[in-house]
């Protein structure tokens, strides 16, 4: 079975409600995709600790002391409950990962039929990387194709506008505590929620909870069917992944993910993947950092875990 594609589910909901149909999406493209349908299990963020085998920590460790970082892994197969865990409950700065949940969360506060309302700002809500909204300064854009730049191109100005559409970073902060994430915080806006110093907690969460929030969000039943497999969908044809989570996949393998940047070397990324074959997913988050503030990240630290990761677990 395939998850319509963006412009499908436009067309669906719009024919259903018999409305005015949605314009068409920003990116196109269709991608047959696993069907987002709800797991048996409630849609809580609430964390499953599952069972976790310990041979893959020398791997781990390996890898930190090959790529000079510090990372932090957690990984659910949702289908057996096993896990892989490592540094799985310390923070990390989650950095543009947010954005599928931001994206979640508007989704789960907006009727179907308002995700074709326009959405106006000005250039000087333009920020330094905004490939989608920079286009669209004069006409604005419609929610739905804000939620599509902010997912699948990180769009910041985007995010911005998600956080907006929210009420602000303490809003979306309510909306995690209401799916059972007790972890994360949100303080600040883009781009400053991407840089941090030594100690500082804001912006901030764990591995472990990363996977339970993305899991209710993309598995659960947070969010409608409709509504999830237009969240889904944008994961899997998320621009900016191919050489994380991703590249350590095998290639008959489905992903979608969020990545995310900031400084001290921080690179994350969050994924659900889908073995062939109708097996159940695995939900991953990979997030790393670095010790010195200008330090460049390496996006195969990402890729070498998620290999890990699938060697134990797939």
């Amino acid at each position: 079975m395939t998850i319509p594609s963006l412009r499908g589910a436009r067309f669906a909901a719009a024919a259903a409600l018999a409305l005015v149909p949605l314009a068409a999406c920003t990116a196109a493209g269709e991608s047959a995709v696993p069907t987002a349908g709800a797991e048996s299990a409630p849609g809580s963020a609430a964390e499953h600790p599952g069972v976790a085998r310990g041979e893959y920590v020398p791997d781990f460790r390996k890898l930190e002391k090959e790529y000079d970082a510090t990372l932090g892994v957690y990984a659910l197969d949702t289908g057996t409950g096993e896990t892989v865990a490592f540094n799985a409950g310390d923070r990390f700065l989650f950095c543009s990962t947010h954005k599928v949940f931001s994206a979640g969360a508007v989704l789960d506060q907006t009727p179907m039929e308002d995700l074709d309302k326009r959405i106006t700002y000005t250039e000087d809500d333009l920020l330094e990387w905004a490939p989608i909204t920079e286009k669209h300064v004069d006409e604005g854009m419609e929610l739905l194709d804000v939620i599509d730049a902010a997912v699948r191109y990180s769009d910041n100005t985007a995010a911005n506008l998600l956080f907006e559409e929210l009420g602000g970073p303490a809003a979306l902060q309510e909306e995690m505590r209401a799916i059972g994430d007790e972890t994360i915080r949100f303080d600040r806006i883009e781009p400053d929620l991407s840089y941090t110093e030594p100690g500082d907690l804001r912006d901030t969460s764990t591995p472990q909870a990363m996977v339970s929030s993305l899991r209710a969000y993309a598995l659960g039943d947070v969010l409608p069917q409709e509504k999830r497999e237009i969240l889904v969908d944008m994961m899997v044809r998320n621009t900016t992944g191919d050489d994380t989570i991703r590249a350590g996949v095998p290639d008959d393998w489905t992903v979608g993910d969020k990545t995310g940047t900031g400084n001290y070397g921080t690179r994350n990324d969050i994924a659900v993947l889908w073995p062939p074959e109708e097996e159940e997913p695995i939900v991953v988050a990979v997030m790393s950092t670095r010790d010195t503030a200008d330090a460049e990240h390496d996006d195969a630290l990402l890729a070498e875990s998620a290999e890990v990761v699938v060697d134990v677990l797939g």
